[in-house]
C-alpha cells in the first residue's frame, strides 16, 4: 500500500508540473488529504510528505517536512517525537530550528541535506570562489558527528579542523552559503540551516496568514477539507495541503468529521 501511494504522489507531482488539474481521477482520491490524513508510523508519514512536497518554481531546496506536519498525521505525538530522535541518531534525517516560530521545525532525510549542500557547493565552485574545502570538511567532520540542531562556536572551528587549517573566512562561506546561522541571543552559538530555505520561510508564515484569513471570513470559521484542499494560495509557493497539515498539527486548526465529510475549523482560542 504505502508503495501504491508513493507511487501515486509521484503521478500528482507529475500531473502539476504539467499544470493539468482533472477534476476526479483515482490519483486524487488516493492523494487527497481526506483519505491519506493520518498514518500509523512516523516513517511512512516522512515518506509519503516527502512525496507530496510541492514543486517550486525559481527555488532549488529538496523536500522537507514540519513536525506540526506529524504531529497531524500520527495521533501520538509523544512517539512522534520518540520516532524522530531515533531516526536523528541513526542519521536517517537531520532537524533543523525554523525562524518562523518558537515551536517551528523542519525534518530532511539526511540524503536530501547533503545533495542541497552539494548544489550549493557546486554553485560556489563555478563562480570559482576560494576555501570551497569547508564544505568536505563540513560534511565528514561536523554534520556526520554533530547532530543536534545547534553548535557552538568553538565545537565548530574544532570539528572543522579536523579538515584542515580553518580560518575565519571558512565560518564566514558556510554562513553566506545557508549552512549556518548565528543566534540572536547568544552570537557563539549556531542554527544549522538549510540553505535556499529563507524564501519558502516568509511564504510559509504568509501562507499560514492567508488560510486563516480564508477561513475566518466565512459564516461559521469553516469548510469542507475537499473543497479547501483545492483553493490556491496568492502568497505562499507551498501548496494547501501543506498548510492544512502544519496548522492542524499546530492546533489552530482542526477537522471534525459530518455526514458528508471532512470539515475544517478555525480552533477557538
Amino acid at each position: 500500500m504505502e508503495n501504491n501511494v508513493w507511487e501515486s504522489s509521484k503521478g500528482k507531482k507529475r500531473r502539476r508540473e504539467e499544470e493539468t488539474a482533472p477534476e476526479s481521477t483515482d490519483f486524487d482520491q488516493i492523494l487527497s488529504l481526506e483519505k491519506s490524513l493520518t498514518f500509523s508510523d512516523t516513517m511512512i508519514a516522512l515518506r509519503i510528505m516527502r512525496a507530496q512536497f510541492p514543486q517550486i518554481d525559481k527555488v532549488s531546496i529538496r523536500p522537507f517536512i514540519l513536525r506540526s506536519q506529524l504531529y497531524s498525521s500520527v495521533k501520538d505525538r509523544t512517539q512522534v517525537d520518540r520516532d524522530l530522535e531515533s531516526l536523528k541518531r541513526e542519521k536517517e534525517v537531520r532537524i533543523f530550528k525554523l525562524n518562523t516560530g518558537q515551536d517551528d521545525h523542519a525534518i530532511m532525510f539526511s540524503d536530501d541535506y547533503l545533495n542541497q549542500i552539494e548544489r550549493v557547493q557546486k554553485r560556489l565552485q563555478e563562480k570559482k570562489l576560494g576555501n570551497l574545502e569547508v564544505f568536505e570538511w563540513f560534511k565528514t567532520h561536523v554534520i556526520d558527528f554533530k547532530l543536534e540542531p545547534s553548535i557552538e562556536h568553538q565545537e565548530l572551528w574544532t570539528l572543522l579542523s579536523l579538515g584542515g587549517n580553518v580560518k575565519d573566512e571558512h565560518i564566514s562561506l558556510l554562513i553566506n552559503a545557508g549552512l549556518l546561522t548565528r543566534q540572536l541571543i547568544d552570537p557563539n552559538m549556531y542554527w544549522f540551516s538549510i540553505p535556499n530555505i529563507g524564501s519558502i520561510l516568509k511564504g510559509l508564515s504568509q501562507g499560514r496568514k492567508e488560510v486563516l484569513s480564508l477561513l475566518n471570513r466565512r459564516r461559521y470559521k469553516e469548510m469542507m477539507l475537499a473543497l479547501l484542499e483545492k483553493k490556491r494560495l496568492r502568497l505562499s509557493p507551498l501548496d494547501m495541503r501543506f498548510h492544512l497539515r502544519d496548522l492542524i498539527g499546530s492546533g489552530h486548526l482542526k477537522t471534525v468529521q459530518t455526514p458528508t465529510g471532512l470539515v475544517v475549523q478555525v480552533s477557538k482560542d
